[in-house]
């Protein structure tokens, strides 16, 4: 049983079909028994739209009822997830990214595989996906 969570970037472009998600890396997540993206990758999206640091193809106030047809499951963030991400290392010191830090809390705390093309995740104990 294989169960995944995708980072932002990688939720992003598996829903619009981007081609910068690898055919392989695509391939494995709809293998996956289960595939989920965190609430803190929502969080993230609003964000960067507000600062026009990304752009999606639909408007974020559809963004809900998009993600309800997917097969995608939600992944709340619970107060253990918090306590993983105090006791993480910060191991690549310029990076100090709260999005990336509490997905890979989540990974960690969960067994999951996080897929993400960010290489500095392998410095955590987290089994990262890119193919």
């Amino acid at each position: 049983m294989s169960k995944i969570l995708l980072d932002t970037h990688a939720f992003i472009w598996l829903v619009e079909d981007d081609p910068k998600l690898p055919s392989s890396t695509k391939d494995r997540i709809e293998a996956s028994d289960r595939v989920f993206v965190s609430i803190i990758s929502f969080w993230e999206i609003a964000i960067k739209l507000k600062k026009a640091k990304i752009f999606l193809f639909c408007d974020f106030n559809d963004i809900e009822s998009r993600f309800k047809t997917t097969d995608l499951e939600l992944l709340p963030i619970k107060i253990e997830d918090t306590i993983q991400l105090y006791n993480l290392p910060f191991y690549v010191e310029n990076h100090k990214d709260p999005f990336d830090r509490l997905l890979i809390a989540q990974a960690i705390r969960r067994s999951l595989h996080l897929v993400s093309r960010d290489a500095f995740f392998d410095a955590y104990p987290v089994k990262r996906v890119w193919v």
